[in-house]
């Protein structure tokens, strides 16, 4: 039996073990446990079905070897060396296939996502980028059939925004996000620039995976609550009301505020889930770190203020430095294009860990 089949049993017999207990009556009852093998199930469904197909293609191959061995009949041989090469054209590429199957999947990608957008080095130059990538991504985010809701903004001086922040639920989103994490740099000419010269501004990109109380229990007594006035646009409603919430948790100094929901209640449950998920990222953080050595690959390094990408407007590039694709479609792309460049991340991402799981 072949390295990557006796892989593919084990997994089947995992798939078999956990169809057993997500119908045991005391396991449902257990709801923490009864959710991740849920999820378990799910994940090994797919490749249990390349496991049944697999296992067919070489029990046939198998078996035409052992008919040429025996058979005498000419016509009968040609028929089983024609099959038998069939059989094996196949074998390679399903082989490939299963080995990216195999590659042990993020637990967060299947997530929903809080993405949080902050200018950086260029004043109002880098509120207005912040104001365009929240577009680009909103429209992206029409475009997946996602839904989105602002649960924080601050808005820049002039234009734009200081930061905003935005809960995305839908499927398979922090999968798709979590590239976005890191520095994104803008080159163009700014409008309030009368000579005409090019600035460099940037902004940071945050992607968290949202946290559930069965990932993350959040004690409420670790946390203090303040309410205030909310700020900038919202109605007269929000500005006369304290429907705004701020809430520290105190062990960690972790601040979260939340001001565009139009009541207390809405604010205050949106902010303990961006809390919950923020201090979950953290713990994250803290294991990817422990597990670097091991695990460290070219895209996803977590790294926040690592400057991932460049928008170069007079030449109408966008430069992802952490794979040197460049894609000259900047108009596009900041119309929401952006699969593109994400599937290209994910494709190196998976060539890395596959790459890792060789050397191993």
């Amino acid at each position: 039996m072949s390295d990557l089949l006796t892989k593919l049993e084990a997994i089947h017999f995992r798939f078999v073990e956990v169809g057993k207990m997500i119908v045991d009556p005391d396991i449902i009852a257990d709801m923490v446990r009864y959710v991740k093998l849920n999820k378990e199930y799910k994940d090994l469904e797919e490749i249990d079905q390349v496991y049944l197909e697999f296992k067919n293609l070489v029990g046939n191959i198998q078996s035409a070897k052992e008919l040429l061995e025996i058979e005498t009949d000419p016509e009968m041989r040609e028929m089983a060396k024609e099959e038998l090469l069939e059989l094996e054209e196949r074998r390679p590429q399903m082989e490939e296939d299963i080995k990216f199957l195999l590659i042990p999947k993020d637990p967060e990608d299947d997530k929903n996502a809080i993405l949080e957008l902050r200018a950086g080095t260029g004043g109002d130059e880098a509120c207005i980028f912040v104001e365009d990538c929240f577009r680009m991504y909103t429209m992206f985010f029409k475009e997946m059939g996602w839904q989105y809701d602002i649960l924080n903004s601050s808005e820049g001086s002039v234009k734009g925004y200081k930061e905003i922040s935005m809960e995305i639920t839908g499927a398979g989103i922090y999968g798709m996000l979590k590239f976005e994490s890191g520095v994104h740099r803008v080159q163009r000419v700014p409008e309030t620039e009368s000579q005409g010269r090019v600035h460099t501004s940037a902004i940071t990109v945050a992607v968290l995976p949202e946290a559930e109380e069965v990932d993350f229990n959040l004690d409420m007594n670790d946390v203090r609550k303040d309410t205030f006035r909310a700020s900038g646009a919202g109605g007269q409603h929000i500005n006369k009301t304290e429907s705004a919430i701020r809430l520290t948790h105190i062990p960690t100094g972790t601040v979260v505020e939340c001001q565009d929901g139009r009541s207390q209640h809405k604010n205050l449950e949106k902010a303990i889930s961006v809390l919950r998920s923020r201090l979950y990222q953290a713990e994250l953080d803290r294991v990817h770190n422990e597990r670097a050595a091991q695990r460290k690959t070219l895209v996803a390094s977590g790294d926040r203020s690592d400057k991932i990408r460049t928008y170069n407007y007079p030449q109408g590039r966008i430069t992802d430095h952490r794979i040197n694709k460049s894609m000259y479609n900047l108009g596009d792309f900041m119309n929401g294009n952006i699969k593109e460049m994400i599937d290209a991340l994910k494709l190196a991402e998976n060539a890395e860990k596959l790459k890792g799981q060789e050397v191993q």
